[in-house]
């Protein structure tokens, strides 16, 4: 059944442009997180939960988002040697298709020169052009920062405190 006809039973009437209208409404109107590629790996192959907590937390109640430039982060993280001991190479894939299917990406335009670790400036920038509540990491390079203008920047345990 198409979305129309959905509708058309309910009885309501709404054309097209009114459920995009809908969808990026309730896409923009949401708290809208950023994860670091560390916060992401360690909720997704760490034995220890806070950060899968903080994950699922900030899915339940508002938008994840990446970019371009976070993503080729997160996967080359992701896929490093160092974890082909722990985990085969097709659960990182299952692991990296089920993340950026539940993210939202987001182009970045912002540019940022603020972080100690000049790798760092895309997450801030990320977070500035998607006007992003709060940056989830445990990268003191970018904890220092908090706030970085109106942007919280907290480790999980503390975004699972205020959130």
């Amino acid at each position: 059944m198409t979305c129309g006809l959905f509708w058309k039973k309910c009885g309501l009437k709404l054309k097209k442009k009114d459920l995009l209208t809908s969808y990026w409404r309730k896409f923009w109107m949401k708290d809208r997180f950023v994860f670091d590629a560390n916060a992401l790996i360690s909720a997704a192959l760490s034995r220890l939960p806070t950060n899968a907590h903080a994950l699922k937390k900030a899915d339940s109640i508002g938008t994840i988002v990446y970019s371009n430039e976070t993503c080729l982060e997160f996967l080359d993280v992701l896929f490093r040697s160092k974890f082909d001991k722990y985990f085969s190479l097709s659960v990182r894939e299952e692991i990296a298709d089920r993340f950026l299917s539940r993210f939202h990406e987001v182009q970045v335009t912002e540019t940022v020169v603020a972080c100690r670790d000049p790798k760092d400036d895309k997450y801030l920038a990320l977070a500035l052009s998607a006007q992003a509540s709060c940056i989830i990491s445990g990268d003191e390079d970018l904890l220092i920062l908090h706030p970085f203008q109106t942007i919280l920047i907290l480790k999980a345990t503390d975004f699972l405190q205020q959130f």
